[in-house]
């Protein structure tokens, strides 16, 4: 972690997520950056590691003050527990094709491998995607942890550090969903990814989630002839039903969404007023580019995609990502951990 940065809103993350003897899984075990987050992880007592792999490759590289900490697995290796995995995935999965030969050879993979420990309750969270494409990643999570019950669809959010000084957001970050996996959602899902958001906005980021459904008009009339603002109505309809003690709004404009004294001019009875520290975005293309500019223009850190809506934590990592990146991630994981509905 960088000791030199005088503001980090992120570091609260860190600190409430301290002392957790919860088991993250860090399938790329081999990859320099892993290597180094689970190292710094591990020695200021973040939560337990696990990291898959060549025990003999891996051994030397863990310091001594991590040691006890972090766990080394070879999926290669593993004899029995490997079989019992198959096992496992083979009864899931049987009804797609999969037979007991397919699942042990499968389980050679490391990040079916620590899908499997995560699904069996022999690990709690899994921080994945250095290394590994991003769909792949989802396809594991979707396929084997699965959805929540009554879930329409599993969503994610990016988190964004507001620059210092910066009175929008809560805690110095903003959140946005969805930025990362559903293309177009429907109207529920739209509802759902806005729920969800909340819950990891008061998860993870200790907030009071004030949540703003984006659009291009602020509250236009109901009979206005554009299906993607009639979707936002429906889906503010569906929060309220599904979860009315929810501040949420919609829909509404960037700037009635995050500036009070336009918000009492374009919607002066919202419930949010001009303080929402969640903002859904209505399809993905707008959210990634929406992250993308609120990033690059204000010279500002983005954290993310957290995925949200499974049985259990899995997140995904970018390619391009940095040490100080996946601790934030394993960190969430941690987070996330304590709040996932058992049973799944």
């Amino acid at each position: 972690m960088d000791k030199k940065r005088k503001y980090d809103p992120f570091a609260s993350i860190i600190e409430r997520a301290k002392g957790s003897t919860a088991k993250i899984v860090l399938p790329e075990g081999h990859d320099p950056r892993i290597l180094e987050a689970a190292n710094w992880a591990a020695e200021n007592n973040l939560c337990k590691i696990i990291l898959l792999g060549d025990k003999n490759l891996l051994a030397s590289k863990i310091r001594r003050k991590a040691q006890k900490n972090i766990t080394i697995i070879d999926p290669k290796s593993s004899g029995k527990t490997r079989e019992m995995y198959a096992y496992s995935l083979f009864q899931l999965r049987k009804d797609k094709g999969m037979t007991e030969e397919k699942a042990m050879e499968a389980l050679k993979d490391n990040l079916t491998f620590a899908m499997m420990m995560l699904k069996s309750e022999d690990a709690d969270g899994i921080v994945a995607g250095a290394v590994r494409e991003t769909a792949d990643v989802l396809r594991g999570a979707f396929s084997i942890i699965k959805a929540r019950p009554k879930i329409s669809k599993v969503s994610s959010v990016m988190l964004i550090e507001v620059p210092e000084g910066n009175k929008i957001g809560e805690n110095g970050i903003l959140v946005f969903g969805d930025c990362a996996v559903n293309i177009n959602p429907t109207d529920e899902e739209l509802a759902d990814t806005a729920i969800l958001s909340a819950e990891t906005a008061k998860t993870i980021c200790n907030m009071r989630p004030n949540v703003a459904l984006l659009g291009f008009t602020t509250k236009s009339h109901e009979d206005v002839d554009d299906e993607q603002t009639q979707k936002i109505k429906r889906a503010y309809k569906i929060v309220r039903r599904k979860d009315p003690m929810l501040r949420i709004d919609g829909e509404l404009q960037g700037d009635a969404a995050l500036s009070p004294l336009v918000a009492a001019s374009k919607c002066r009875d919202s419930d949010v007023e001009g303080k929402a520290n969640v903002l859904i975005f209505p399809d993905i293309m707008s959210g990634n580019i929406g992250y993308k500019l609120a990033q690059r223009v204000a010279n500002t850190r983005a954290i993310g995609p957290i995925l949200q809506g499974l049985n259990k934590p899995v997140n995904d990592l970018s390619r391009g990502t940095t040490a100080e990146e996946i601790i934030y991630n394993i960190a969430i994981t941690v987070l996330q951990s304590k709040n996932t509905i058992k049973g799944s």
